[in-house]
């Protein structure tokens, strides 16, 4: 490479340098940076070094020197993350179940480098991805990709659904049919990501799991449906309301439990909810549901000092659900 040329690119490798071998209990001198550019092919001397460190503070690089006999030199101070940050990205990278096991070690890899080469290292004590629970769908970064896209487009989308089979297979649901929805928002719930969608053909909100969504095509020219049907939707209370992700009748259930068991009801359902204390010093709270068997799982979880007061439907419902588990077990 012609000198020109190695002059040019030298203020990008000392940042490259700076960044990649420096913190603040690690710091390099003007000589061991001249040795470090030298090893790329580029000659440096002191006082260039000087120059080009202000050049980068005043582009908005934060490079601090540190005046020392021992040990002294520069580093870089300011980055664009601090390590407590980082340590969230990671560990939410981990427990997300919609990312591969391939990906989450490539994303962690990265967010390593953003913390430098020696906070990085404690980044990598975190790293235990290949126990957990993972998506084997590499494709469904560029699923959410196609469908944020079709969004802003205002564009429906066809795809096939993918179920698994006795062999541990992803194979297509009904034959391969070929779903046409309008994609209206992404939302992650239970550690997987989710398209709701108003479904063309049985007119009515729906969702699907984005992992197992594929050969996705964005309707060109195709205006998507459900416009009133989203009107007055609101995703959040949808998702809390859904068990699972499940579908199931909407419903205003109201349930007897202990006081002491109220915060488990308003870390499910939020503070909105409406709770009365009743004379025996227990509660009734009134929280909307998705009334299905996930959702008669959850309860039954809770134990029996929590039951169901109205509405009398869904209490028989119930009734009946525990009543099927129990002949289960008679039956044997």
């Amino acid at each position: 490479m012609p000198r020109g040329v190695n002059q040019k690119m030298k203020i990008l490798y000392l940042l490259k340098i700076l960044s990649e071998n420096t913190d603040e209990a690690h710091c390099l001198s003007s000589r061991e940076l001249i040795a470090r550019l030298s090893s790329y092919g580029i000659p440096a001397e002191r006082k260039s070094i000087y120059d080009d460190v202000e050049c980068l503070n005043q582009f908005g690089y934060d490079i601090v020197y540190v005046k020392a006999r021992k040990g002294g030199g520069y580093y870089m101070a300011g980055r664009e993350f601090e390590l407590p940050e980082l340590k969230l990205l990671v560990d939410a990278v981990q427990a997300s179940r919609f990312i591969t096991l391939k990906k989450s070690r490539q994303l962690i890899s990265k967010i390593e480098k953003l913390a430098g080469p020696y906070e990085g290292k404690q980044l990598q004590r975190q790293v235990f991805v290949a126990g957990r629970v993972k998506t084997e769908n590499e494709s469904i970064y560029y699923n959410v990709d196609m469908v944020h896209k079709a969004i802003q487009d205002n564009a429906p989308i066809t795809f096939t659904y993918l179920v698994w089979n006795i062999k541990r297979e992803l194979v297509p649901r009904h034959e391969g049919k070929r779903y046409r929805v309008s994609p209206w928002a992404l939302t992650w719930k239970d550690e997987n990501y989710y398209l709701v969608a108003y479904d063309d053909e049985e007119e009515k909100i729906k969702h699907f799991r984005v992992d197992k969504m594929s050969r996705i095509e964005e309707q060109e020219g195709q205006e998507r449906k459900g416009v009133e049907a989203f009107e007055k939707f609101d995703i959040a209370q949808y998702t809390n309301r859904t068990f699972g992700m499940f579908g199931g009748e909407p419903e205003t259930v109201t349930l007897r439990l202990p006081e002491s068991m109220i915060g488990i009801v308003l870390d499910r359902f939020g503070r909105e909810i409406s709770i009365r204390k009743l004379s025996d010093g227990a509660a009734s709270v009134k929280i909307n549901v998705a009334v299905s068997r996930q959702f008669f799982g959850w309860l039954t979880g809770l134990g029996a000092e929590v039951c169901i007061l109205t509405p009398e439907r869904v209490k028989k419902d119930y009734a009946d659900y525990l009543r099927q588990i129990i002949e289960n077990y008679t039956e044997q």
